[in-house]
């Protein structure tokens, strides 16, 4: 945001890039109040559920192009264009009937960014459990942002038709999703007594954190928490990359309990909603608007607060 602020931009060129930052920023800030956000709606129950995880979601073979190639994509690289997790969110629950915990957790495994705030709150205002109404979108809303043409799906319809839609018989079969984690083993521990801990995790993975400053570093991997929150071996091969850019960090595979007799001195982590290391020295994470704090029912309302700090 800084960045694109000095540029000297006038508003109405910015607004819309920074308003997308903010968005991330906004389901920090409701994560910090609602940490059971991936499993309880925060606004309204979604209605209308199948039991199970669409099988042509699952295997990507919906016959919706744009979505088939998007899963793909998923499953290759770990990662998904922002309109393509909206257009498989709308079919998973809205279409579907599938639930949304299920669809977000079957996401989360797989995404590179996977993140539970923005993962969380995004399918739930998709399947209206965070918004007055549900979002839909039709094959021409499809292929106007994907770049295809392909007409006579089941989502070839108005958006008047829609919302009353009977479900496509080719999403009636259902996939039980074996959604684990294979986490790696723990590295030879070495100690030093006299510098201090700092605790990395999924979440903080930050190669200017104390750098160049002498530390135990030591990236934390507690089965319970990828039990919660499972995530792919692609995932794990990517954290394990990103660890390479930290000198010096090592793996320990297990619980902070466990970890905690084996430390002298001080533990320092940063400040996640998921992680609770009691006794650790808790440091705050950077923000674009550290004012706005607390939670907000609606973006809107966030950004109402947040906007008229932009540039002070």
């Amino acid at each position: 945001m800084q960045a694109v602020l000095k540029e000297g931009y006038q508003s109405f060129k910015h607004e819309k890039w920074v308003q997308q930052l903010a968005w991330r920023e906004y389901f920090q800030r409701v994560l910090q109040h609602k940490k059971d956000l991936a499993r309880v709606a925060l606004k309204n129950e979604q209605t209308f559920i199948q039991s199970g995880f669409p099988t042509v979601i699952h295997t990507a073979s919906t016959g919706i192009n744009a979505i088939d190639q998007s899963i793909n994509e998923l499953y290759e690289n770990g990662y998904m264009h922002n309109h393509a997790r909206m257009y498989v969110a709308s079919l998973v629950t809205n279409i579907a009937g599938g639930d949304w915990q299920e669809g977000a957790r079957w996401m989360y495994y797989h995404l590179l960014d996977a993140d539970v705030a923005s993962n969380g709150c995004s399918w739930q205002w998709i399947c209206g459990a965070f918004s007055s109404k549900q979002y839909l979108a039709n094959q021409e809303n499809i292929n106007k942002y994907s770049g295809t043409f392909q007409k006579g799906t089941f989502l070839d319809r108005s958006y008047d038709e829609l919302p009353n839609l009977k479900l496509p018989i080719h999403l009636h079969e259902r996939t039980i999703l074996d959604l684990q984690t294979k986490l790696p083993k723990s590295d030879p521990l070495d100690i030093h007594p006299d510098y201090p801990t700092l605790i990395y995790n999924f979440y903080n993975l930050d190669p200017l954190w104390h750098t160049n400053e002498k530390a135990n570093r030591i990236l934390l991997l507690e089965p319970s928490h990828f039990t919660t929150y499972p995530i792919s071996e692609k995932t794990i091969q990517f954290i394990l990359t990103l660890k390479d850019n930290i000198p010096g960090l090592t793996i320990f595979t297990g619980e902070f309990e466990e970890l905690k007799p084996l430390v002298k001195g001080n533990i320092y982590c940063k400040e996640h909603p998921l992680f609770n290391y009691s006794g650790a020295i808790v440091e705050g994470r950077d923000w674009m608007f550290p004012e706005v704090t607390g939670f907000y029912p609606s973006f809107f309302a966030f950004w109402k607060k947040a906007e008229r700090l932009i540039g002070h």
